[in-house]
C-alpha cells in the first residue's frame, strides 16, 4: 500500500513487482477459539487480561509409565546435532532432538548452534541457555553430555567418531569424504525412521551427527507422551541464561511500571516483500496497517508499545505513520541503556525480544507465515496462561486496505473490527494442519481441572515427582542422581558459574 505513496530505489519496484505475482502457501485463519473471548464481547480493557481457559491449565507431566533414560552402558549410542536458522527455529530443533534421542535411546550431545551465518556472532549453547538447569529438568528423560565421550579399547583411548547426514552440503566434499556413509532424513521424518534407519546407524558407528538439524521430525505424532516431552524441553527445560534473563525482567519492569504494554512482531523485510501475495493474504502488514488496526481496535495513543523486529524495509519513512499513531513506540535499545544493550545484540537480542514478548500482557504478530518466532511465542504463551494474542486475518483485511487505498475509506474502521470477530485471542482451540504444534500444542500438553474425559485429568504439577514416582528401583535413582549432580557442576564451570535462579 505504502509503497504507492514513495518513490524509491529501483529495487523497490523490483520488490512491487514480485508482489505482483507472487503466490504462496497461506496460513489459513479460519480457526475459531472454542471460548467465547471475543471483540463483540469484549472492551479494549479486557483484552489486557488473559484469555479464558475453560478450566484447562498447562501440564507436559506423563499420564502413562514413562520409564528413565538407559544408563551409559545401555545407551545405543550418542546422537549430536546442529541446529541452523534463527533462534526459535533453533529452540525447536533442539526439542526434536532430544525426543530423537529419546527414540532411540541414545545419549544427546549438547546441541550445537548455527550463530556465525545468520547472526555473526559467537555465540553458543552455553551463551544463550542455563545448561544445568536444561540437563537438571531432562534427567528423567535423556542422557545429555556435552561432547561425544572417549571409549577404551585394547588399552587405548579414543574418541567415537559420528557418522554424518549431510543436507545441503557441497557434493564434491561428500563423494570425496563421506559417500559410503551418507544418508538424507527426509523433512518431517516419522518415527519409524529413528526407530529404523537412524538406530541401525547409530548402534554400527556408535554416534551420528545430524547437520543441519531443522525440521527433520514430524511434529504430528501419535504418542502423545512424546509431544509432551516436546512441551517440556521448550517450556521448561530451556530456559535462557540469567544476564538474558535479568535484562528481559529490567525491560519489562520499565514497561509495566506505567501500566500495561503490549508486544508486536513486526516482519516487513525486503526479501519477505519479493515473494509476497497481496490478494490471497501472503503480504506482511506494513507499519502503518498494524497502527490502524490496533485503532480501529479502540487503542489510543497512549498505549505502550514494545517492537520486536529485523530491519524493517522503508527504515523510518515507513514507521513514521505508525509512530504518530501510537508515539509510545520502544524497542530493546530505547528501554534499556548501559548494561541493558549489552545483552540486546545477537541471538542474544533475540532471546530478550522473546521473553519480553512473552511476558507481555497482549502479543501482536504481524506475519503468520513461516516465522518461527511469532509461531512459537504464540504456542509457548498459550502454555503459559492463555495470555491474550491478537491475530490478524491478514487475508481478509487485504482488500479493505486495497479499498481504502483507492479512496473508499468509509466504514473502514468497522470492517476492521468485523474481521477481528473471528480472532481467537489464546483461548485454547483446536489444532486444524497446517498450524504447528510448537504454535499450539492442545490438548497434549494441557489438562482439565475438572475433566469430563479420563484422558483429560490434570497429574500433579512437579513433573520430576510424577517421573520418579514412577521409577521401581530406588537405588539406581540415587546412583543416577550422583550422576547428574557431578555431571552439572562441570557444566556449571562451563557456562560461567552462574548460579540457578
Amino acid at each position: 500500500m505504502l509503497l504507492r505513496r514513495h518513490r524509491g530505489p529501483a529495487r523497490l519496484w523490483v520488490a512491487v513487482a514480485a508482489l505482483a505475482t507472487g503466490t504462496i502457501w497461506l496460513w489459513s485463519s479460519s480457526v475459531g477459539p472454542l471460548g467465547t473471548y471475543r471483540v463483540q464481547d469484549s472492551v479494549v480493557n479486557e483484552l489486557w487480561r488473559t484469555a479464558d481457559s475453560d478450566g484447562w491449565r498447562a501440564s507436559s507431566a506423563p499420564r502413562t509409565y514413562w520409564p528413565p533414560p538407559l544408563t551409559e552402558s545401555e545407551s545405543n549410542g550418542c546422537l549430536r546435532v546442529w541446529c541452523n536458522g534463527g533462534l526459535t527455529q533453533q529452540r525447536t530443533a533442539i526439542c526434536n532432538a532430544v525426543v530423537a534421542a529419546r527414540i532411540m535411546n541414545a545419549t544427546l550431545v549438547l546441541p550445537e548452534l548455527d550463530t556465525n551465518s545468520f547472526w555473526d556472532d559467537e555465540s553458543g549453547f552455553v551463551d544463550i541457555y542455563d545448561v544445568p538447569h536444561f540437563i537438571k529438568t531432562l534427567k528423567y528423560d535423556v542422557r545429555i553430555v556435552m561432547s561425544v565421550p572417549k571409549i577404551t579399547a585394547q588399552g587405548k583411548t579414543k574418541k567415537l567418531r559420528a557418522y554424518k547426514s549431510f543436507f545441503f552440503l557441497d557434493i564434491l566434499y561428500l563423494w570425496n569424504t563421506f559417500l559410503s556413509l551418507q544418508i538424507d532424513p527426509p523433512r518431517d521424518a516419522p518415527v519409524t525412521w529413528y526407530r529404523t534407519t537412524a538406530l541401525e546407524k547409530i548402534r554400527k558407528y556408535g554416534a551420528i551427527y545430524l547437520t543441519p538439524f531443522s525440521h527433520h521430525l514430524a511434529e504430528e505424532i501419535d504418542d502423545p507422551e512424546l509431544q509432551r516431552l516436546r512441551c517440556r524441553v521448550n517450556n521448561h527445560a530451556l530456559r535462557f541464561k540469567a544476564d538474558i534473563m535479568k535484562t528481559s525482567s529490567d525491560i519489562v519492569n520499565k514497561l509495566r511500571s506505567e501500566g500495561h504494554f503490549m508486544s508486536v512482531h513486526l516482519r516487513f523485510e525486503l526479501d519477505m516483500l519479493a515473494y509476497a501475495g497481496r490478494l490471497i493474504g501472503k503480504w506482511p502488514l506494513t507499519p502503518e496497517e498494524v497502527g490502524l488496526i490496533l485503532r480501529a481496535m479502540g487503542y489510543d495513543s497512549t498505549t505502550r508499545i514494545y517492537l520486536a523486529s529485523g530491519k524493517i524495509f522503508g527504515g523510518k519513512r515507513f514507521m513514521k505513520p505508525f509512530k504518530a499513531m501510537f508515539p509510545r513506540l520502544e524497542n530493546h535499545s530505547m528501554v534499556g541503556t548501559g548494561k541493558l544493550e549489552e545483552n540486546t545484540r545477537g541471538l542474544a537480542g533475540s532471546a530478550v525480544d522473546y521473553m519480553v514478548c512473552l511476558l507481555s500482557d497482549i502479543f501482536i504478530p504481524t506475519y503468520d507465515g513461516p516465522s518461527n518466532f511469532a509461531n512459537n511465542l504464540m504456542g509457548h504463551r498459550l502454555y503459559y496462561g492463555f495470555q491474550t494474542t491478537i491475530t490478524p486475518n491478514r487475508k481478509a483485511l487485504a482488500p479493505i486496505f486495497m479499498d481504502r487505498e483507492e479512496g473508499h475509506a468509509s466504514g473502514f474502521e468497522k470492517r476492521v473490527r468485523q474481521v477481528m470477530l473471528n480472532t481467537h485471542f489464546g483461548t485454547p482451540h483446536r489444532r486444524i494442519h497446517p498450524e504447528s504444534f510448537y504454535t499450539n500444542s492442545w490438548p497434549e500438553c494441557f489438562c482439565q481441572t475438572k475433566a469430563r474425559n479420563h484422558a483429560d485429568h490434570c497429574p500433579p504439577d512437579n513433573v520430576n515427582d510424577v517421573l520418579e514416582s514412577q521409577f521401581q528401583n530406588k537405588e539406581d535413582i540415587g546412583v543416577e542422581a550422583n550422576n547428574q549432580i557431578d555431571f552439572t557442576s562441570q557444566t556449571e564451570e562451563l557456562a560461567g558459574g552462574h548460579e540457578l535462579s
